[in-house]
């Protein structure tokens, strides 16, 4: 078999949907394996509903996770005249014909035979009109649109996740493929994109099942071999319904935007209905290209779990580069309102190492963060009550004028002081380790504090011990 040849065709009516995301990564991820194509259509033949806002959404989506095309974006919208080429060859097959039946007679006919209460599809009425009919109707340019004639019989394709399925051509009616306005219909333009691409596998979600079953005649009637297909479970809510905006966020820009990394979310979307085998979750885009296959995706709707995304989120945001970490967080400071100019990258990115292993999004880290660059104005009640006792603030002041004595103010000597102290005067860690930590941050956990102070800065560790020593805050 040649390189196959795989795409993604999102329609630009709404932003990039989260199961949107998963089909592209799955189409992405086979095309890599097998050295093959991806490639990135743009379906917009919904001329009233696609907007160029909601495509370039979509690209600005796919760029982020890193799921790259080879070929396009290509765009349906400039094919238009394309799909109606094809319509000669095929009214040949006499697999096709006009219908002339307009809106309002489809309607009333349809309602005649639900009142008889009988399933409705269309009643081939225009497929028994004469030559001489058809010709009137030209003449007089009464609106047609093209159908196209399903055959007795079956029919069935061997689908890659749920196997053989097949369905009786009596249950398919004889269905549009251009409207009467000269546009093609979903089912006929992605049939002459594929073919005319060369696209040689079709992943996507199993919604579009029983769309399958249509596209195949329309092969039949090119005489084009199909591509294989593959129909990916849907991707579901906590409550096993149909993931949406109802239920919760579905834009994949969305989960940037609250600071969830590339990476973390592409491992996570690929296991939402994909186990490569064993207990493994944590993997980067080139290992989930080399374990993935079609036959390890279920069959069944996978959920969205939200609390396992944040898990996976904080162990990625803990073996991040700091450097690249700090460069993604800079946004979520700026709207904090955290100005973070006064400190060069090397301080930055030591704030970054100190806090990042607490971090669930990126958009926690300037929260967590924010003692470093400003003052603390408050300090936390049930920790002033605990650790800022008379005797604990006693100590804090025999440890200041002890870090006065330090020629290197850094993590080990102030640790080595805080140790030796604690000895003499057997105590415990926590009692100076937790008093001096809502001093200088106004909370009661945090990073490391010998870290932490060691960032600050001997000035600005002296100044907060001394506002906590001098000012009577309980």
């Amino acid at each position: 078999m040649t390189n196959p040849r795989l795409r993604i065709a999102p329609s630009p009516t709404g932003y990039l949907h989260v199961g949107t995301a998963r089909t592209a990564l799955y189409n992405y991820l086979y095309a890599r394996q097998k050295n093959g194509v991806f490639v990135l259509r743009i379906e917009d033949t919904d001329v009233e509903r696609s907007s160029k806002e909601m495509t370039e959404i979509i690209i600005e989506g796919l760029k982020w996770l890193g799921l790259n095309h080879d070929e396009g974006p290509f765009y349906q919208s400039d094919y238009f005249s394309h799909y109606t080429d094809y319509l000669p060859q095929l009214e040949k097959t006499g697999g096709i014909y006009r219908c002339f039946c307009t809106p309002k007679e489809l309607e009333e006919r349809k309602q005649n035979v639900i009142a008889e209460k009988k399933a409705w599809k269309y009643d081939r009425k225009c497929l028994h009109l004469s030559d001489e009919e058809i010709k009137e109707n030209i003449e007089k340019k009464k609106p047609f649109a093209w159908r196209v004639r399903v055959p007795e019989g079956k029919t069935s394709y061997d689908d890659l996740i749920h196997g053989v399925i097949e369905k009786e051509n009596s249950e398919i009616e004889d269905f549009v493929i251009v409207r009467s306005d000269n546009t093609p219909v979903y089912n006929f333009a992605v049939v002459i994109d594929d073919f005319r691409m060369k696209i040689t596998h079709v992943v996507r979600g199993d919604d579009h099942i029983s769309n399958t079953f249509k596209q195949l005649h329309i092969y039949r009637l090119l005489d084009a071999t199909p591509p294989s297909f593959a129909h990916l479970p849907l991707i579901l809510d906590e409550n096993k319904a149909k993931l949406s905006k109802r239920t919760g966020t579905v834009s994949v820009l969305a989960f940037r935007d609250m600071g969830v990394l590339p990476e973390a979310f592409v491992n996570f979307i690929a296991l939402i209905g994909w186990n490569p085998g064993g207990d493994r979750e944590i993997m980067s885009l080139s290992e989930m290209t080399d374990l993935f296959s079609f036959e390890k995706v279920t069959k069944k709707g996978g959920v969205f779990d939200y609390k396992k995304l944040e898990w996976m989120n904080s162990k990625y945001i803990t073996n991040y580069d700091s450097s690249k970490l700090l460069d993604l967080t800079m946004p979520f400071f700026r709207s904090a309102g955290i100005e973070t100019s006064s400190f060069d990258r090397e301080k930055l990115m030591k704030i970054m190492d100190s806090v990042k292993e607490k971090a669930r999004y990126l958009k926690d880290i300037p929260e967590l963060t924010r003692f470093f660059f400003e003052d603390v104005k408050t300090y936390d009640e049930k920790g002033k009550a605990k650790y800022l006792t008379p005797e604990r603030i006693e100590h804090l002041k025999v440890l200041k004028e002890k870090l006065n004595s330090l020629k290197e103010f850094s993590h080990d000597e102030i640790e080595n002081i805080y140790k030796t102290y604690a000895g003499e005067k057997d105590l415990k860690g926590g009692d100076i380790i937790h008093p001096t930590r809502l001093a200088l941050s106004g909370r009661t956990e945090g990073p490391s504090l010998f870290l932490m102070m060691e960032i600050m800065g001997k000035e600005t560790v002296f100044s907060r011990l001394t506002k906590i020593i001098e000012s009577d805050i309980l």
